[in-house]
């Protein structure tokens, strides 16, 4: 029965990934890189991990867009993905991307989808300064950083911004430097609905998504194929999906 079991959500996995897209029109898009702690047969494999996109349609409910096994830093997996989506018949891009800083999605996607503007994500973002900051400070810093993101609009933003650099710029240079490299798409989500705000400025839908995911690969035992894998990622997925809620404010998408 297991083994029936395994084979019938091969087999949907299989359907999935052909799916016709054609009638889709995604508004926005989260992506990122995902490790598991799975023990895969292929010692070579030990850099492999799943390329995910949720996307959120034009009536706000988000779903699992792709799922894909790659590398993280790769544009090549990237583009093989987002080719795929297009190839399926995915025209049009989504209006903004949400992701990482370090992802090589965003090569790919100013390729594919050449319209689609860039978000990165701000949890990842406050990581990576605090990381090099001294933690004696790291929680006042996150209270700075997060007085530049949770501002009530992009010109109080960018003053909170500011101020950061006054505070840090001269003692924790490489602190900031990590802040400004991405300045210029860390504040796109300003320009959409604020009542989306909330959604749009990290990749928490795919992070609080997959931790949960996580835990249940874990106690996978034994060294498994990238295929079986891949099969568990996406079946555990798809039931995560069930408990996604609309975007807030879905009915201001269509202005």
């Amino acid at each position: 029965m297991k083994g029936e079991r395994e084979i019938g959500v091969k087999d949907q996995l299989k359907a999935w990934i052909k799916r016709d897209l054609s009638n889709k029109r995604y508004v926005y898009f989260w992506a990122d890189g995902i490790y598991f702690n799975v023990r895969l047969e292929d010692p070579e494999n030990k850099k492999q991990c799943f390329l995910i996109i949720i996307g959120a349609l034009e009536d706000g409910t988000k779903e699992l867009v792709s799922v894909l096994d790659g590398y993280r830093e790769s544009k090549l997996s990237w583009m093989e993905l987002l080719s795929d989506l297009k190839h399926r018949g995915l025209a049009e891009g989504p209006l903004l991307a949400i992701g990482d800083g370090g992802l090589g999605f965003w090569a790919a996607i100013s390729e594919i989808y050449l319209k689609t503007r860039q978000q990165r994500c701000w949890v990842h973002k406050t990581a990576n300064i605090l990381d090099k900051m001294p933690k004696s400070i790291q929680p006042k810093t996150k209270e700075k950083i997060h007085d530049i993101y949770m501002a009530p609009t992009k010109q109080q933003a960018l003053v909170a911004y500011n101020v950061f650099y006054s505070v840090y710029g001269t003692k924790f240079e490489k602190a900031c430097e990590c802040l400004a490299k991405d300045k210029d798409v860390l504040f796109s989500f300003y320009d959409f609905p604020c009542e989306h705000w909330i959604h749009i400025r990290s990749t928490n839908v795919i992070e609080s998504t997959f931790a949960t995911v996580r835990l249940r690969t874990k106690k996978t035992k034994g060294c498994v194929s990238r295929l079986a894998t891949l099969t568990m990622v996406f079946k555990l997925a798809l039931e995560a999906q069930k408990t996604w809620h609309k975007i807030k404010g879905h009915k201001l998408i269509p202005l």
